[in-house]
């Protein structure tokens, strides 16, 4: 069966001082593990040697949280090299190579804990660390390892294949899968089952002490299993997953202990020390109830021996191991042994040993889960490798889980603890408490400060309410310097209790300072000032708690905050909105960001810009900030700010933000913020004026078919009665045939030639410039009007032919970039919208004038006189438009006649219907059209 392997550190590349590769052989929650040589050379090599030569089938292996390695190779042999330097890799035998996570997503935070399945032999295993991950932490450009774990089997393992083949044969048959089963972490003893016990996150997080008697449990367990003893075998189950539980605290109080000692707080590492004790003794007391816990098992230090690592603040690596407990391999048979001293006798259990073996299940004692109300988790239905580390997962559930274990805990909650339960005093005064309270000692005497400081939920309470009394009775004619004393203790305590757990205690300071604020400073008259001091020093607090887990407390701090800024004694002072608008810092968290942006909405509705600590610029410069904060709910909030303070301030908001333009409105939120700032000024939004232009261009579409239809019933009215006429005509041509037939031949020939004469010479005449030739076909007129008439020009953005005259109304309203064109209110000529400003502010252009007063060409910018036939003067006579290129082509030419003209002036209010008779006449569209002459090819 897979289990641990045991190994031992051959030789590694290099190590920092106090992170020696030796420290991988232990596995506790304090180790320090492995570290590269500051600024060293790539790869580093750690060779490892197991126990025995084994078959290994999984390796495990924790990362530093920014020392990491881009990729770790592994290499395997059954024996040494001759020489260790350098190594021959041909004696090894690679495995393969794992990448690791640069770990930015987690703020360089979290530990990956990797896991690799291998199947391989050997007793020799090399690790090969490549580069280094560069981030703003690793200075020196180190890897570093802080566990590495090996689960296999001995190489010569043997069992009887038979009895293999029959669990296999017994799995397949009931449909389960033996490594399911050990992934699930539903380890029930098969040959290749892996103990969830033997992972590599239990060791890491665990207490020692706690993992040991986890392992005889467990092994307890099994052999009731074996002996069918199945309510024993369920009680144990249950109390294993609860000491896992009581494991990974000890071990984060052991953790803490030893920050305390390396920060020289010696205070905070007695009491966690003492904590530690406590919480154990009460455990293994729980044990014993139960008859869990055999004598062999007690492996507690007793209250009275101090902790090596106390006295030796500064200590060495071989230090810090020789205090972790020995490692035990698997495979031994005898009894563990205490880490330091067995139990005193009194704390053990009168009953002999005897009696704590298995009895029958009628006999047996109920579960420790039926008699203390332990909460039940499942946890077989998660997969044993994808299962969160214990140091990640939620408070809220430890905390529910531990409650009828902890001490603290259990008299930290009001619910299970009543106050008429508390007996005593609280207990006395640390030298550190003494000397940082020394006020409020002073003010109100150490019984209530102790009480403030005790570790008892409802001594806070009590002392906070008996000063709260103490207060409310102190006589008017105290001297000010009293009064001021007692204020200034009281708010030291307020500090202190506004960052306590407990909601009682947390809404016990509220009310003091309440009380504090609204009636004992102004009945006392202590000024300003004094009301300053408190807000000032409660505030950052209060704030803070606004992030809080609990939504009760969070929802309590904020109404607090704004009830406080609103009363009269706060509101002039002007403290609370300047501190809310200080901009938000990107690793905050997520409910403090969400609280303070609130925050700043309703004061900003309730208080206004008027004197009030709100100006425009401080909440611009705090909305445009959260604007771009990376929660959705606080990004909503500030867009809702501004768009309130914009209802007030219109102009002045609009110099915080950025133009309104294209480039701006790929942005969601501006594109939102500009919308609503339409709908506030009672403009259309940009979507709205979408709609609109679509549905003005299907309307004109739809007229333009209607009109075409029309045309085509008129043709067609015209040919039915050209039809009947020409019939008629036939049939009185025979019947006066005899009479004159010459005069009737004649004047149908002079009419036939009339009527072809006109049609031809319409068709080979141009109705914009009236230049006639017979090259002007269908195909002539088209390329006429693509490059030499001068009339019309090519427009530059969308390529399609125009009339010059028509230009500007075009840019505006039908090319293709119209959107980016601009009229000016001064020579009402389009231009592109960033000149637009720039030229508006010249005042350097040609006013135009109305249309009936005088034409405006776009071209050369000159007014001229109104008309028509003015246009064709400026556009194509001898003194007219200098700019029309293509006036030069028709200068070469003769003018045309007077005929011509005076033709093509009839033909003028034509243009429309004639361009729309031809394509009435064709099922294509047009090719040419007056006023939408065709879009040049590119």
């Amino acid at each position: 069966m897979p289990h641990k392997v045991g190994f031992t550190v051959v030789s590694s590349s290099g190590h920092e001082d106090g992170f020696s590769a030796k420290e991988l052989m232990v596995h506790a929650p304090t180790v320090n593990g492995w570290r590269s040589p500051r600024l060293c050379q790539y790869p580093q090599e750690i060779v490892l040697q197991m126990v025995e030569r084994c078959r290994i089938r999984k390796l495990q292996l924790l990362a530093h949280q920014y020392m990491i390695s881009s990729k770790i190779e592994f290499y395997i042999s059954d024996n040494l090299p001759e020489y260790f330097a350098p190594y021959k890799s041909e004696r090894f035998r690679r495995l393969g190579y794992v990448s690791l996570s640069d770990n930015e997503k987690t703020s360089y935070r979290a530990r990956e804990l990797k896991s690799v399945y291998v199947d391989a032999v050997g007793q020799y295993l090399k690790l090969t660390f490549h580069k280094n991950y560069v981030n703003r932490y690793n200075l020196y450009s180190q890897v570093a390892l802080v566990a590495i774990n090996i689960i296999g089997e001995a190489a010569d393992f043997s069992i009887d294949s038979c009895q293999v083949s029959r669990e296999k044969l017994i799995d397949h048959y009931l449909g389960n899968n033996p490594e399911d089963s050990a992934l699930d972490g539903t380890y029930t003893g098969k040959p290749d089952s892996i103990s969830p016990l033997d992972d590599l996150a239990f060791d890491m997080y665990q207490d020692p002490e706690v993992a040991q008697i986890i392992r005889k449990l467990d092994e307890k367990k099994h052999d009731a299993v074996r002996q069918e003893h199945y309510d024993h075998a369920k009680k144990l189950k249950q109390a294993i997953a609860d000491l896992q539980k009581v494991g990974e605290r000890l071990g984060r109080y052991e953790v803490e202990k030893r920050c305390a000692v390396e920060r020289e707080d010696y205070d905070l590492a007695k009491q966690k020390k003492q904590q530690m004790e406590e919480y154990r003794l009460k455990v293994y007391q729980q044990l014993e109830l139960h008859n869990l816990l055999d004598p062999d098992l007690m492996v507690r230090r007793p209250p009275d021996l101090p902790l090596d690592p106390l006295a030796y603040p500064a200590m060495s690596p071989h230090h810090k191991k020789s205090l972790l407990p020995p490692r035990r391999d698997k495979s031994e048979a005898e009894p563990a042994e205490p880490l330091l001293l067995e139990k005193p006798p009194e704390t053990l259990s009168p009953e002999p040993l005897s009696a704590q073996r298995f009895s029958p299940p009628a006999a047996q004692a109920t579960p420790i889960s039926a008699d203390l109300g332990f909460p039940k988790i499942n946890v077989d239905v998660i997969p044993y490798d994808e299962r969160p580390l214990p140091a990640i997962r939620k408070q809220q559930q430890q905390e529910d889980v531990f409650a009828y274990l902890d001490p603290e805990m259990a008299e930290e909650d009001p619910g299970d603890t009543p106050r008429s339960g508390v007996v005593g005093e609280p207990e006395p005064l640390t030298e550190k408490a003494l000397r940082e309270a020394s006020a409020a000692i002073e003010a109100f005497g150490e019984g209530l400060v102790a009480g403030a400081y005790s570790k008892t939920w409802s001594y806070r309470e009590d002392s906070l309410l008996a000063i709260y009394k103490k207060m409310m009775e102190v006589s008017p004619s105290t001297p000010k310097e009293d009064l001021k004393s007692l204020l200034r203790g009281a708010i030291f305590l307020i500090v202190r209790a506004i960052k306590d757990i407990v909601s009682s205690v947390f809404h016990a300071s509220l009310k003091l300072l309440k009380m504090i604020i609204t009636q004992y400073v102004p009945r006392h008259k202590l000024g300003k000032q004094e009301t300053s001091h408190c807000v000032e020093r409660t505030f950052p607090n209060l704030l803070s708690r606004t992030g809080d887990s609990s939504a009760r407390l969070r929802i309590a701090a904020a109404n607090f905050i704004q009830e406080m800024a609103l009363c009269n004694e706060v509101r002039p002072l002007q403290i609370i909105p300047a501190h809310l608008v200080q901009p938000l810092k990107p690793n905050s968290p997520t409910h403090l960001s969400m609280s303070q942006v609130e925050l700043v909405e309703r004061l900003l509705k309730d208080l206004g810009t008027d004197n009030t600590g709100f100006t425009v610029d401080n909440v611009m410069r705090f909305a445009t900030g959260a604007l771009e904060h990376r929660v959705y709910e606080v990004r909503e909030t500030a867009l809702r700010i501004i768009l309130d303070l914009y209802r007030q301030h219109r102009s002045a908001v609009l110099d915080y933000l950025p133009p309104d333009d294209a480039n701006t409105r790929k942005n969601v939120l501006y594109k939102t913020l500009f919308d609503g700032f339409a709908k506030i000024d009672g403009r259309l939004t940009e979507s709205e004026m979408r709609t609109q232009k679509k549905m003005a261009t299907e309307e004109a579409e739809k007229q333009k078919k209607d009109e075409i239809k029309a045309l085509q019933g008129q043709l067609a009215a015209l040919k039915e009665m050209q039809t009947e006429a020409q019939a008629a005509k036939e049939k009185e041509t025979d019947f006066q045939k005899s009479k004159n037939q010459d005069d009737t031949f004649k004047s149908t020939t002079e009419c036939a030639e009339e009527q072809s004469s006109v049609a031809n010479y319409l068709d080979n005449l141009c109705i914009f410039c009236g230049e006639r030739d017979d090259a002007f076909t269908e195909e002539g007129l088209d390329l006429h009007y693509w490059k030499h008439c001068p009339m019309l020009t090519r427009c530059d953005f969308c390529k399609q032919v125009v009339e010059i005259a028509s230009l500007t109304e075009h840019l505006l309203t039908e090319c293709e970039k119209k959107d980016g064109f601009g009229k000016c209110p001064r020579c009402c000529e389009a231009l592109p919208k960033d000149e637009l400003p720039r030229h508006v502010k010249a005042k350097a252009c040609n006013p135009s004038k109305p249309e009936k007063v005088a034409n405006h060409c776009p071209l050369c910018h000159e007014n001229f006189t109104p008309g028509e036939e003015a246009w064709k003067t400026h556009l194509m006579g001898r003194d007219g438009c200098r700019l029309n290129l293509r006036r030069t082509q028709v200068l070469n030419k003769s003018l045309p006649t007077q005929s011509v003209a005076g033709t093509a002036k009839r033909a003028g209010p034509l243009r429309r219907s004639t361009a729309l008779a031809r394509q009435a006449r064709s099922s294509a569209p047009p090719q040419s059209e007056a006023r939408s002459p065709p879009r040049e090819e590119a």
